[in-house]
């Protein structure tokens, strides 16, 4: 599926020719309402960054191949059509610097059907691209979550599309929400794994952390029982391997502010550690703000772990809780009846590094929790020049999942997600 703005999300990188960087390229879905013979193109201006790019030098690539400007207009058989982007290349040596750009392109078209005083139509576009390095060498996985992309995910995209985009920006990893992603959950038809399976393997990516919840509080008078908290885990531990993940968040219901699990957890996680052993699968509950690592949740994970001996029970950090300023914007009423201006759920935790590393060795998987990072590449909530750093000194080789909860605007997420991974490759490269 195309984006509906004219300048697509995907496809923004700099292009390389002998081990040099010869230029960048984007990619724009066709601006009219129908498709038309290529030789009708009859230009394109380019501006990045206010510079302007001379009309004759970018090329087109259409139906996988590059043409310039004039084999458009001598072609007979190319055409541009409404669901194919074009994409565009732009000689420029040493490229665009990793980051946010702005672009401002102006398309012309021949129209016959005009008078021929006005049948060469102007498009106009502007937009914004970020720049995404490589996946420097070292220990750390990029992955992203599906819930990065709510709002737009069966709206504006399909699972597909997220697929192309995480892979786009050279992630490998995708983690999803079990019960967000998957049709027809728990049984999914034999057809959708299949076509699951096949997603993985057109775009390269590995299925990482499976979402999952049990709800204690499922009935209103009563709450569930240590068996039927097992079962629901255990029927997502046995999905989650038929669909290729290698661990399991189950969410469990809390009782407190401080989000103390349901006292059913660790029953239902001690009756389900055989098969969770036997299908080599990791369950892994989440450290997530308001509670900070130093706390009695933490601990009581940490103690289950070295008391059962188990490795298929580990912690998930949810880099929330590393905020050093709250997130106000978008917040939930939650109804603390505080008088302070930041209710206590919603103040940064700032928790220090320190304590990230003491439970490092106990930790499975890193939601990269994130909610504005702006044109500067500059995280406005999470330190993450402190956490990579950390990550990478610890020799911690799990995998970073982007998690973006900010606002809801459409393709926002999309956008943020690609300034996140700019930002923490150039971070991780930075202290290579």
């Amino acid at each position: 599926m195309l984006d509906f703005p004219i300048l697509q999300g995907r496809g923004f990188r700099n292009v390389e020719d002998g081990g040099r960087v010869t230029g960048f390229q984007f990619q724009l879905r066709n601006p009219n309402y129908r498709g038309g013979a290529a030789s009708m193109l009859d230009g394109i201006e380019v501006v990045v960054d206010g510079e302007r790019i001379p009309d004759h030098v970018p090329l087109w690539t259409l139906q996988g191949r590059p043409y310039t400007l004039d084999e458009l207009r001598a072609s007979t058989e190319v055409r541009w059509q409404l669901d194919e982007p074009a994409t565009i290349t732009v000689p420029k040596p040493g490229g665009l610097s990793v980051g946010v750009h702005q672009l401002e392109v102006t398309v012309y078209l021949r129209r016959s059907y005009f008078p021929p005083l006005i049948a060469r139509s102007q498009f106009d576009v502007t937009g914004a691209g970020v720049i995404v390095p490589a996946v420097p060498e070292g220990s750390l996985k990029y992955c992203v979550s599906t819930y990065s992309y709510t709002g737009d995910i069966y709206t504006s995209m399909t699972l597909e599309d997220v697929f192309a985009d995480i892979a786009d920006i050279g992630a490998t990893g995708i983690e999803i929400l079990g019960e967000g992603n998957v049709p027809n959950y728990p049984t999914p038809s034999a057809a959708w794994i299949n076509t699951w399976h096949g997603l993985l393997e057109t775009y390269g990516l590995t299925a990482t952390n499976f979402g999952s919840w049990v709800d204690t509080t499922r009935w209103h008078d009563r709450d569930l029982t240590v068996d039927e908290g097992a079962e629901q885990l255990q029927l997502d531990l046995r999905l989650a391997k038929e669909l290729g993940f290698t661990s399991v968040r189950p969410k469990f219901g809390v009782t407190s502010w401080d989000l103390d699990p349901h006292p059913i957890w660790e029953g239902a996680v001690e009756r389900s550690l055989d098969l969770a052993a036997e299908l080599d699968v990791v369950i892994c509950p989440e450290i997530h703000a308001p509670t900070p690592i130093k706390h009695p949740v933490t601990q009581g994970y940490v103690d289950f772990i070295e008391k059962t001996g188990t490795e298929h029970f580990k912690l998930l950090i949810d880099t929330g809780i590393f905020q050093t300023a709250p997130v106000l914007e978008n917040a939930e009423d939650l109804g603390t009846d505080d008088e302070d201006e930041i209710p206590p759920p919603l103040r940064a935790l700032a928790v220090p590094m320190a304590d990230l590393v003491d439970v490092l060795p106990h930790t499975h998987f890193i939601q990269a929790k994130f909610f504005a990072i702006d044109d500067d590449l500059h995280d406005l909530h999470v330190p993450w020049a402190d956490i990579v750093p950390t990550l990478e000194k610890a020799g911690w080789n799990g995998w970073l999942s982007s998690e973006y909860e900010g606002r809801r605007e459409p393709y926002r997420g999309r956008d943020q997600v690609r300034r996140q991974h700019a930002l923490l490759r150039s971070l991780q490269s930075r202290g290579a």
